[in-house]
């Protein structure tokens, strides 16, 4: 697999950034500020766009978006957890924490929030190490009210002294909650063997130890703050983006209005010359134990950071050569040997000036005995690209695709777009901040060779992580026990367990260069046709066909999806787990095939679910069928082979002993769906039946399976009436349904017992946790309204008085949680250090006070409420893939006429403050579930507890 190089969340503090840039254009000489160079777009692109530097330096990039139904701002600050000073660490991220909390304008700790949450928005910022974001969306209409309180943030924030305390108790709260993250953990082992002079291998989270303010220390922490503020946020290093659908003149004057107070203070983006490696410290190899059944091995390659040649891209093209899937790549020939499971490369640690290119190989227990023969594989299809690989036809072939992905883009949500283009405003030239992942100016061999050449065993750092590692060492943030191994010394076999190894080893044979890949589109014809919902093609007893043809996202690709359903699927835990081996068995067989087409914008998945298996296919219209023949020939006639089974066995039944490892409050989750939903099994029980499943225990279940098949199927996309229903009836005449959609399993919520007891998820986290669910009396569209907009009023209350004053953890969230059509509201906290009972006191304390704050609720307060939950219910789709995702939801929920979400919209902006208030009080007096979790907890049995629960009965409507 090839992770791209373009700008994406992922998480707080774990942001990979596509980089950066060579200078913003000067404004013009007619006294305006507005940049004379607009952004490169897609000829399929009709938003407007204006580039503005304010006087006081701030650059910003307008958006007019025209189909957008919220509107959405974000500020990339040229600063992060790089720049913390050496005796803080974290002090960046505490800082981005306590912009939250009151500004001169706007004093109240949840001024912010609270305007964001009455008017339909939602907000977060991220703390990098070279970056700080800060991002919202709102509805259109209260962008200027919000932008007002956003914008002050950078320019007169209280960093309240009162808050310190407790927003400092939430930083370490974070850090708690991600201490037994693999990545982080073996981040922090990765930090040993980096250059520790390099500013970005410190800790960066912030911790209580870390920012305690010592009374001994002069100035204190508030002082330090603000001092750090002070060198560090300044106009000249901020990057505005606003996408709304609102006129450019209307957006910057709204901009103009609330950004030029932000000073100048004449700063420029930190550089850092230290590098990120000290080259004569390598070779470096060390192993760190794994807290999951899981096992890998990473070689890291100091490398110049990508953002130097991003114009052509030589780090993408060995990725991309180095992360291929397909016939006799890296990948296969260590599957074929039964020593992986997965490859990823790409590249990390991008400081502006270096980086690591890093080869991610998921491992088998099997394949971890034969570390070195792996790494020599790796070095065999490093020399195979140096020998043969370096050809223009190949970057020829890439760029092709590239470009290809740059005329039909498929635009994000108006915040996605915000984040992005802050983002690479503040690295790349206006005119590439669109165009920058995607271009590729020319094939220059000698670039190409000279990054290859960093690839060698020489300029190597090894990590090798399993659950087998003891070590001598332990990692000073995220306490990883891990050991550092000699390279080429004393030879000592992989599977002892030594600390030295040798670099003489044979490498697999088999490995090839991909070929020219025969999926690429060439026809890409725009119908130009659209319907307004999708509809029924094709309906006979075994076989359901329906169909939207869909223009408005101007690209030729069609989204397919057909569900294969029997009557067996999850009848019982073993069936379940068959079903899910049947699924991933046929994603498996066809991966090298179909990898290709992967790589050229074919998209292929096959899925599990209660009622069987979903195919799932996205790409471009031409080409498609034949994707789809070869999928439906491999599931009837593929030869399930006893290597690819048992691959994907481990590989599922991994995933449900790593479980307990998740994270705590998604476990508390999967506690309640599991309790709540019918059929529904657990990872225990799945891993439990899985333990006899075989080849021929799988080849039994594909002819029984397929003996008996409903099929409902959708497709959504720039494709015409005939050619849709002609290859839909294709896979019906393939696959030869026979079964009404009655005979196979139906989706059931039950309805919570006042016999049920506390439930206990089985996890080994060592926090604690409390999840309260309420379940409303019943499944009518008004219940559903009622409690949709209850949602919304709790959200900001009981995030600031549990989280804000309280301060019992980083996970705090209230708010509207459906399972299928039945409507409830969920309480969730997430704690380091107080218990599970004490937090169901507090969430108790919290429902008891809120009942006074619906007797005082007025027509005029809940309004902003109302229309802020039927905006974000209409929403529209902003992607193909959204849509047809949204469209098949609804199917599978048998809501033939598509508008649900409608309907339930309209019956909210009929909720009035008394039915508010006769539906809390129905809530309150109803049955509760509660989830609750200590470290040392044994879990509940919920499969025997959920036999008595009788599912809710459907409204008539």
């Amino acid at each position: 697999m090839i992770l791209p190089l373009r700008s994406c969340l992922t998480a707080v503090l774990a942001v990979t950034l596509l980089l950066p840039s060579t200078g913003i254009a000067q404004q013009p000489p007619d006294n305006k500020s507005e940049i004379s160079v607009t952004p490169k777009v897609s000829p399929h692109d009709d938003r407007k766009y204006r580039a503005l530097t304010l006087d006081n330096g701030l650059t910003a990039l307008l958006v007019h978006d025209p189909k957008a139904d919220k509107a959405a701002a974000s500020v990339n600050v040229d600063v992060g957890n790089a720049q913390d000073p050496d005796d803080i660490p974290g002090l960046a991220h505490y800082l981005e924490h306590m912009l939250f909390l009151g500004t001169e304008r706007y004093p109240q700790a949840d001024a912010y929030q609270s305007f964001l949450s009455r008017h339909g928005g939602e907000h977060n910022a991220f703390t990098a190490p070279q970056d700080t974001n800060y991002f919202f969306s709102i509805e259109p209409d209260a962008l200027s009210g919000a932008l007002n309180r956003f914008s002050r943030f950078f320019v007169n924030p209280l960093f309240n002294a009162e808050k310190l305390e407790s927003e400092r108790k939430v930083v370490h709260s974070e850090y708690i909650a991600r201490k037994r993250n693999e990545a982080r953990r073996r981040n922090d082992v990765l930090d040993q063997l980096l250059n520790p002079e390099h500013p970005a291998t410190g800790f960066s989270v912030g911790s209580l130890e870390t920012l305690a303010d010592r009374p001994e220390d002069r100035p204190g922490l508030r002082e330090r703050i603000q001092t750090f503020y002070r060198q560090h946020y300044g106009a000249n290093v901020m990057h505005l983006a606003v996408v709304a659908p609102k006129p450019l003149d209307e957006l910057e004057s709204l901009v103009r209005d609330n950004f030029s107070d932000v000073p100048d203070r004449g700063l420029s983006r930190p550089t850092i010359d230290t590098p990120l490696v000290d080259a004569a410290r390598l070779p470096l190899a060390a192993k760190l134990k794994s807290l999951r059944d899981s096992r890998q091995l990473s070689f890291y390659f100091p490398v110049p950071d990508p953002i130097t040649e991003y114009r052509h891209k030589p780090a993408s093209y060995l990725t991309n050569l180095l992360g291929h899937e397909g016939e006799g790549s890296l990948l296969s020939v260590l599957r074929d040997a039964g020593w992986a499971d997965g490859l990823v490369a790409s590249v990390a640690r991008s400081d502006g000036r270096h980086a690591l290119l890093k080869v991610d190989i998921s491992l088998t227990p099997e394949g971890a005995k034969h570390r070195q023969r792996v790494q020599a594989t790796l070095f065999e299809a490093i020399r195979t690209i140096r020998d043969d690989g370096v050809d223009a036809w190949r970057y020829d072939e890439q760029a092709r695709l590239a470009e290809q992905a740059f005329r039909f883009p498929q635009h994000g949500s108006a915040l996605d777009d915000a984040m992005r283009l802050s983002m690479n405003l503040s690295r790349y030239p206006v005119q590439d901040v669109n165009y920058a992942p995607y271009r590729m100016d020319g094939f220059d061999a000698s670039l190409v060779n000279n990054w290859l050449s960093t690839l060698r065993p020489g300029n190597m750092i090894r990590l090798y992580s399993g659950p087998e590692v003891e070590g001598e060492k332990t990692s000073p943030w995220f306490d990883t026990p891990w050991t550092p191994v000699a390279l080429g010394q004393t030879a000592a076999p992989d599977n002892t367990g030594g600390n030295s190894e040798t670099n003489a080893a044979e490498p697999l044979a088999g490995l090839s260069l991909p070929e020219p890949n025969p999926y690429i589109a060439q026809d890409f014809t725009l119908l130009g046709v659209q319907d307004d919902q999708p509809r029924q093609r094709i309906d006979e007893p075994g076989f359901t066909f329906w169909q939207m043809r869909d223009a408005s996202f101007d690209t030729p690709k069609v989204a397919w999806r057909f569900s294969l359903q029997h009557p067996a699927s999850s009848q019982d835990a073993r069936d379940a787990a068959l079903t899910r081996l049947l699924a991933g068995w046929l994603q498996d067989s066809l991966n090298e095939t179909l990898y290709p087409a992967r790589l050229a914008g074919h998209g292929f998945e096959a899925y599990a679910h209660a009622r069987g298996i979903t195919l799932s296919f996205f790409g471009w219209r031409d080409g498609q069928r034949q994707l789809i023949e070869r999928v439906l020939e491999q599931l009837e006639n593929g030869k399930i082979k006893a290597d690819s089974v048992e691959r994907v066995r481990e590989r599922l039944r991994r995933g449900w002993r790593n479980a307990p490892q998740n994270d705590l409050y998604q476990q508390a989750r999967r506690t309640l769906a599991e309790a709540l939903i019918r059929p529904h099994w657990s990872p225990d029980a799945l891993l439990t039946a899985s333990e006899t499943l075989d080849t021929a225990a799988l080849r039994d279940f594909r002819e029984r399976f397929l003996g008996k098949l409903h099929i409902e199927s959708l497709a959504v996309g720039d494709i015409g009436h005939d050619l849709a229903e002609q290859q839909a009836r294709a896979v019906a005449e393939t696959l030869t349904p026979q079964l009404t959609g009655e005979a196979t399993p139906q989706l059931a919520t039950l309805g919570v017992s006042e016999s049920l007891p506390t439930l206990v998820p089985d996890s080994r986290r060592d926090e604690s946790l409390a999840l309260r669910y309420l379940q409303g009396p019943d499944q009518t569209l008004e219940t559903q309204a009622r409690l949709a907009v209850l949602g919304r009023l709790l959200e900001t209350p009981f995030y600031q008085q549990l989280r804000t004053e309280q301060q019992l953890g980083y996970i705090v969230t209230a708010g509207y949680s459906p399972l299928l059509y039945t409507p409830g509201i969920s309480f969730l906290v997430q704690s380091p250090s107080t218990d599970s009972q004490t937090l169901q006191q507090r969430i108790e304390a919290f429902t008891d006070g809120f009942t006074q704050r619906l007797d005082e609720l007025q027509e005029a307060d809940l309004a902003a409420y109302r229309q802020a939950v039927r905006d974000n219910l209409l929403q529209r789709d902003t992607s193909l893939a959204n849509r047809t995702n949204r469209l098949w939801r609804l199917l599978a929920l048998e809501d033939v006429g598509f508008d649900h979400r409608q309907r339930l919209a309209e019956q909210v902006m009929e909720v009035r403050p008394q039915a508010l208030r006769h539906a809390w009080q129905r809530l309150m007096q109803g049955p509760a579930l509660n989830i609750a979790h200590d470290p040392g907890d044994s879990a509940s049995d919920v499969m025997s507890l959920k036999t008595d629960l009788a599912p809710m009965s459907s409204p008539a409507e």
